[in-house]
């Protein structure tokens, strides 16, 4: 797998301060995407083993939150790939930060099929993940006063709360920020 761009002290991308991986591809190409330069998997760097631990060193201060992945694509078949042992370390370096990750598959698509997003990996990959932002950018839906996504189809789903309970529950924002009114 490739990397398109890594940014440290990323506000913009989950809540609090976090770390946030930019894969490289992507074939689900929604038009109005605002990273198409990230469709191609041979755009970037190598995600190497050193890339890998330079970005757990990254989540080692108490001031970052987590880590977010985004792309790109992160659930194509070849970067779950990557990805799963990558996320599995974090988990267990850190279980106390929150992993979010962003995908235009939903999670129907993950974990259902048939879809190329749903793999035989991917249910241990769900399991790394707290918090899953799913769906394709739609441009028509697009909404800037949205937190954390593009476009009002996309759901934040709280994947450990999924998982236990076998429906989809949503992720809770803070109050202030989920009624849109400050």
């Amino acid at each position: 797998m490739n990397y398109a761009d890594i940014k440290y002290c990323d506000i913009a991308n989950g809540v609090g301060v976090r770390t946030s991986l930019f894969v490289s591809g992507c074939r689900n190409h929604c038009p109005g995407c605002f990273n198409t330069g990230t469709w191609s998997f041979e755009l970037g760097e190598p995600f190497t083993p050193e890339v890998e631990e330079a970005l757990l060193q990254s989540l080692e201060p108490t001031y970052v939150v987590g880590l977010s992945i985004l792309g790109g694509e992160p659930m194509e078949p070849e970067n779950q790939e990557a990805l799963l042992p990558f996320l599995k370390r974090a988990k267990e370096r850190y279980p106390q930060k929150t992993i979010w990750v962003y995908t235009g598959f939903t999670w129907e698509e993950l974990t259902c099929g048939p879809s190329r997003g749903c793999t035989p990996i991917t249910p241990e990959l769900l399991r790394t993940i707290d918090v899953l932002v799913d769906g394709p950018f739609i441009l028509e839906k697009k909404d800037i006063s949205l937190r954390f996504r593009g476009s009002s189809n996309q759901r934040l789903i709280d994947v450990p709360a999924t998982l236990a309970r076998n429906e989809i529950v949503w992720w809770e924002d803070e109050a202030i920020f989920a009624s849109h009114e400050w």
